[in-house]
């Protein structure tokens, strides 16, 4: 028989990317209390190491790295790690730099300097269960199928490759397709009801269901309507 995991395996993993050794202890010792299991990576290869040894739930990722390009880093991590959540840190501001990060594979992001009680609430949010109907097994619109519980999509035959927050997101829209359903709502049910600062995120998070999506003629597949400052809603054409 295999041994039983021991109390600190069982914790959520934190990876913490971070070559600063002052924001990276601030951190490890913000995070280890509210339950959390930390590993410091002070450069890319050792974020591979970490990785290699042990997928984390959740990593932190400066993008300011001395040995690799932290866009490149977020694309192995996110290849090698398909169901991790990854929390960009950047100083970069810059709406079109905050986009290609989130193409990249981050999940959510948040720019330095930074609040601790707001990258606190994003560590919560990406690591808590999603709020999913107990009764919800299969989901079918059109050319779309999801198998809830097992956390798979597909188009037609086609699997589609879903980030955790796509998965969660493309569930509430399509369990309630034909209905608008409300930035606040989405941002509430989805990431986390006391979410803080800037809602870009589930944009760049539609646009790239839309594209995972497709819009193969052959098939009924269903498209994600936007209505500005309001919400979104999924309608079958």
């Amino acid at each position: 028989m295999f041994p039983a995991p021991t109390l600190d395996r069982m914790l959520p993993f934190v990876l913490l990317v971070e070559d600063d050794p002052v924001i990276g202890r601030s951190l490890e010792q913000a995070l280890t209390p509210q339950g959390y299991r930390v590993t410091v990576a002070p450069h890319a290869a050792a974020a591979r190491a970490s990785v290699h040894n042990d997928a984390p739930d959740l990593v932190l990722l400066d993008l300011g790295l001395p040995d690799a390009d932290g866009i490149d880093l977020c694309r192995e991590l996110r290849a090698a790690c398909p169901t991790t959540s990854i929390i960009v840190l950047t100083a970069r501001q810059e709406e079109a730099d905050i986009v290609v990060g989130l193409d990249a594979g981050a999940d959510d992001y948040v720019t330095k300097p930074f609040r601790l009680a707001e990258l606190m609430a994003r560590v919560r949010a990406h690591l808590r269960q999603p709020k999913v109907d107990p009764d919800l097994d299969q989901i079918e619109v059109g050319a779309l199928r999801i198998d809830v519980p097992a956390r798979r999509a597909w188009i037609g035959a086609d699997e589609l490759a879903l980030r955790p927050r796509e998965h969660d997101l493309l569930v509430l829209l399509a369990s309630e397709h034909g209905r608008v359903i409300t930035r606040e709502r989405i941002m509430e049910e989805v990431w986390d009801e006391n979410w803080y600062g800037s809602t870009k995120t589930l944009d760049v998070h539609v646009s790239s269901l839309r594209r995972k999506l497709g819009g193969d003629t052959q098939l009924r597949v269903p498209r994600i309507v936007a209505l500005p400052r309001v919400g979104y809603r999924m309608d079958l054409s």
